[in-house]
């Protein structure tokens, strides 16, 4: 999903970063089952807000916090690599994938979600079916049509393909100069064009305008080393700035459920310069997470949701206490996953078919 230079120069800080932001999918997607936000999940509890309230913790960076590591990475990789190479690289490893998903694992999703709130009985094969013969709002709630947490990897990859474009256009040494005369000031009102491209190719809150937006800024701004030396050399009030604000979005959020998009955007963005920063600084080391997570968190990322979504409906039913409930499918969830990963790496078609190596 995300490539770094050669080993020797391999910027630890981004592998580690995104291992971690993967990570954070599973707490996430289990407090989802009890979301506040007016809409549904597949398995549906009930409206907690403070479950909702951490999820708004993090929300404002965590997904777009993968698509500027994506576009810092994207820069590493064709310096070694021809955009031929790099075409065939993405499409193996995330079209394929993204599509072997859409067959196999989402429909298992809806199937689900039907289970639970029709009390659907048919076979997988008949749901499979109902899958791709109905579209309603692409949330896959009902049962019908959705990409699912898959709609990442199909981003990613149109972005990746359209962006090759623009890089012939526009290449990097053209915007380098531009992009180091930005002061830190510069680097911040970012956020703004961020904003406006949220509103482009939105599919309810999923945004590919926002995405190739921060795509953009991660390739030409953020991958430059002296861009990031200058945020450290300010870390300190973007550190406050950050923190006050995310303060003020978790408050205003569960006394108001205020969740504004400039506002939103605006932290997002603050959250992920400070986080590269403090990223570099504290994470920037191979480490036994690092070598194992560099390999597992892409297909990790691909099963989760599935593997979540079936264990979320048989622990809800089990038990009524809310805080089992929630251990039981966060860290259950995650056993699993890991668990199915390494069944998957033992068959070499199926290896291919989620994009391990």
């Amino acid at each position: 999903m995300l490539e770094g230079q050669e080993k020797i120069m391999r910027k630890h800080y981004i592998d580690n970063l995104r291992n971690l932001t993967i990570l954070l999918l599973f707490p996430v997607h289990t407090f989802m089952i009890w979301n506040n936000f007016g809409s549904r999940f597949y398995i549906w509890q009930g409206e907690n807000k403070i479950l909702s309230t951490l999820i708004v913790f993090v929300n404002p960076w965590f997904m777009p916090m993968l698509f500027a590591l994506a576009g810092m990475s994207a820069r590493y990789a064709l310096e070694k690599r021809t955009n031929k190479e790099f075409m065939l690289q993405r499409v193996g490893k995330l079209l394929i994938p993204f599509m072997s998903g859409m067959i196999f694992l989402v429909p298992f999703q809806t199937l689900y979600a039907r289970k639970f709130f029709d009390s659907y009985e048919g076979s997988f094969p008949d749901n499979w079916k109902y899958f791709f013969t109905h579209l309603t709002d692409f949330s896959g709630y009902d049962g019908a049509f959705t990409p699912g947490h898959l709609w990442f990897i199909l981003f990613l990859f149109l972005i990746s393909m359209f962006a090759l474009i623009l890089f012939h256009l526009v290449p990097y040494e053209k915007m380098e100069v531009s992009a180091e005369r930005l002061p830190v000031f510069g680097l911040v009102l970012l956020f703004i064009p961020i904003w406006l491209m949220y509103y482009i190719g939105n599919f309810g809150g999923f945004s590919i305008g926002k995405s190739f937006a921060l795509y953009l800024i991660g390739y030409y701004v953020l991958s430059n080393d002296l861009i990031i030396e200058r945020l450290e050399k300010s870390i300190k009030w973007l550190v406050v700035l950050c923190g006050i604000g995310t303060v003020v979005s978790v408050a205003m959020y569960y006394r108001f459920s205020y969740y504004g998009d400039l506002w939103v955007n605006f932290i997002g963005w603050i959250s992920i310069l400070v986080l590269l920063v403090l990223g570099k600084r504290f994470l920037n080391k191979r480490t036994g997470f690092t070598e194992y997570f560099n390999q597992a968190s892409y297909p990790i990322y691909i099963l989760h949701q599935s593997v979540l979504v079936i264990l979320a409906y048989y622990v809800v039913q089990i038990s009524g206490v809310l805080l089992v409930q929630v251990f039981c499918i966060c860290i259950g969830s995650f056993l699993l996953t890991v668990l199915v990963y390494h069944l998957i790496k033992l068959v070499p078609v199926v290896r291919k078919m989620i994009g391990i190596k």
